[in-house]
């Protein structure tokens, strides 16, 4: 199972709210995940994250896999 650490947006439209979550890579954007590990509110100035490091790090140890959209962010992490 290939798993991919991805945003999964919500909010309302033109007010985006992202959770990031642990998900299998073939799964949708707003599909089933494994866990919740942190939010990006990009609304707020400056943008805020939050993301427990200790669950990153240990799905990136599994081999878990940074979206596109969380490498651009990765200067939050």
């Amino acid at each position: 199972m290939a798993v991919a650490i991805r945003l999964f947006r919500l909010g309302k439209k033109d007010k985006p709210f992202y959770r990031i979550v642990v998900t299998d890579k073939k799964n949708k954007r707003q599909g089933k995940y494994i866990e919740e590990i942190g939010y990006y509110n990009p609304l707020k100035e400056p943008a805020e994250m939050k993301i427990n490091k200790e669950r990153l790090d240990y799905w990136l140890n599994r081999g878990a896999i940074l979206s596109e959209g969380l490498q651009k962010l990765r200067k939050f992490l």
